[in-house]
């Protein structure tokens, strides 16, 4: 029951906060919990808190704000007026429009439990996979929308079009002559990144000081959390100065296949196929919509499965060829 009300009430504020800031809230939670972690204390802030139920990006964290916008629309009391608006404060919509974004965030907390026992579903990123799910169906539920969007829309510009990147997700790192090589960058990054924290921690875990999830979670998502940070300029800023580069799916697979492998090299190259995987699922689910189906979080779903597989001992062992 703690937890339950602790979602709910996460939930309320993520959406009052809007998409956005609550994400940034929740990398600020997750950069705190690192912090605990490096000096041997708890696991809580970054794997109960900043990655759990209670401000999760699936939750509180992120999808609340998505969510209960669809909502919003529904009830014509958006203050952006638009579903796909994850920048607005849903606290200047009304009571219930907070309260649903809390329901809908208990909801999401439920049916990770479920996702996470499905066979197969169960070696991709459980909160991407619960984010994406919930982001459809309260499409479907509030603007009877399919995953793929307006039919209109893919029939003018064609399912993959753009129209010249004028209703692109991002459309100013959509070009692959962008994307591939800031994907490339961060990739590489984010492993170095995770190197530095697992040969930090893991003298802790072996000394029973840091659990063993704090010291494989905090390498794994210390380039997102940094990736989601560089991000308060959409929220603050203007013109060229907003259009930072997205790149926390690219950061957190490469550091994936990292820990698998050890390889900088591998982990770049994950993040290059991250990357396009994310601009071919704004291309999808994104731009003909209406709402807000976070492509990074398909990306991050589709390639933690490939990774998992992949990498495995269970599955295909390519690991084993980097030993």
């Amino acid at each position: 029951m703690n937890t339950i009300l602790m979602v709910f009430g996460g939930g309320i504020v993520g959406t009052a906060l809007g998409g956005l800031w609550a994400i940034i809230l929740c990398a600020l939670l997750g950069l705190i919990g690192c912090g605990i972690l490096l000096t041997g204390g708890s696991d809580f802030v970054l794997a109960q808190i900043a990655f759990g139920p209670i401000f999760g990006p699936h939750t509180g964290g992120y999808g609340a704000g998505l969510m209960a916008g669809c909502y919003a629309v529904w009830k014509k009391n958006h203050p952006g007026g638009s579903a796909k608006d994850i920048l607005s404060p849903l606290l200047h919509t009304s009571g219930d429009v907070l309260v649903v974004g809390g329901l809908l965030s208990v909801a999401a907390h439920l049916l990770l439990q479920v996702v996470v026992k499905i066979p197969i579903v169960n070696q991709s990123d459980g909160i991407a996979v619960t984010l994406v799910v919930m982001t459809l169906l309260t499409r479907l539920v509030f603007q009877k929308e399919g995953p793929l969007g307006q039919s209109a829309s893919i029939k003018e510009h064609g399912l993959f079009g753009t129209n010249n990147y004028a209703i692109s997700w991002a459309g100013w790192q959509s070009p692959m002559g962008k994307n591939i090589p800031i994907s490339f960058g961060i990739g590489l990054l984010s492993a170095g990144l995770a190197w530095g924290f697992k040969t930090q921690l893991d003298p802790l875990v072996a000394a029973g000081q840091v659990t063993g999830l704090g010291g494989f979670l905090a390498p794994l998502v210390i380039g997102w959390i940094l990736c989601i940070l560089i991000l308060i300029p959409l929220l603050v800023s203007t013109g060229t100065i907003q259009q930072m580069p997205i790149m926390h799916c690219m950061a957190i697979i490469g550091a994936w296949t990292f820990m698998y492998t050890g390889s900088i090299l591998a982990a770049g190259i994950a993040g290059v196929i991250a990357g396009i995987v994310q601009e071919v699922s704004a291309r999808l689910f994104y731009n003909h919509g209406t709402t807000h189906i976070d492509p990074p979080a398909v990306a991050i779903a589709i390639c933690t499965l490939l990774v998992n597989l992949l990498m495995k001992p269970e599955f295909l062992n390519m690991a084993a060829l980097f030993k």
